[in-house]
């Protein structure tokens, strides 16, 4: 194991999980095109207005009212969905993930995700959770992105100040965040442009080939 000297400022990496993990968002647009034309044929494209946004927040906002009773056929679709994706390492993370460790940096998931999407994530990937020092999903907080309190509170799982972390977003809400929290951002252009992305990042990568401790370490100099 090696120690950060004492220089090193970077203490822990924050991980969203869609389109910062895993390249799933490709799947979710598709999910969420089929829901969309389905009960709001009338705003084309809605899967991409919503993207990065939390399950509840999609509902509170296109699926109340008349709609509400469809909240349950969703969730149901949705579960019986993520069982059957495919989830692929955005390419070097696994790599990047190990460094961080050999480092002694600690490594944490933090996602709108719930459990039963998480035990989906473990049935196809038994290590996934080697990978990580703790994992916190939408159960272990109470406000969702682009509030800061997961972030926050998975600084105060570690032990360490806000501008010790590093945060790995896609989403705006998740950018936002992180922001919030007062971590430096690493954006990942997996689900925006990189040109949307960059005012609410601090670097912007499209995967993590390349990316180092060094790179990630420079931003909280």
């Amino acid at each position: 194991m090696k120690m950060n000297s004492e220089m090193d400022k970077l203490k822990a990496a924050l991980f969203d999980l869609d389109g910062v993990v895993f390249d799933t968002e490709p799947q979710y647009t598709e999910f969420w095109g089929a829901q969309c034309r389905e009960f709001h044929p009338e705003i084309p494209n809605l899967e991409s207005v919503i993207k990065g946004q939390t399950l509840i927040q999609i509902y509170d906002k296109y699926f109340n009212g008349e709609l509400q009773p469809k909240q349950a056929v969703i969730t149901e679709r949705l579960n019986e969905f993520e069982k059957q994706m495919a989830f692929e390492y955005i390419a070097g993370f696994e790599d990047f993930i190990k460094d961080l460790k050999d480092h002694n940096i600690r490594t944490a998931v933090v996602t709108s995700s719930n459990v039963p999407k998480m035990n989906s994530v473990y049935s196809k990937h038994p290590e996934f959770r080697r990978l990580f020092d703790t994992i916190l999903t939408s159960e272990d907080f109470k406000n969702s992105k682009p509030d800061p309190d997961c972030y926050l509170t998975a600084a105060r799982r570690f032990g360490v100040l806000p501008e010790e972390c590093v945060v790995f977003e896609d989403s705006f809400n998740g950018l936002k965040s992180g922001r919030a929290a007062g971590m430096a951002i690493v954006g990942l252009a997996t689900t925006n442009s990189p040109e949307d992305i960059q005012p609410y990042s601090d670097i912007v990568i499209t995967d993590y080939k390349g990316l180092s401790i060094e790179k990630c370490n420079n931003l909280l100099s």
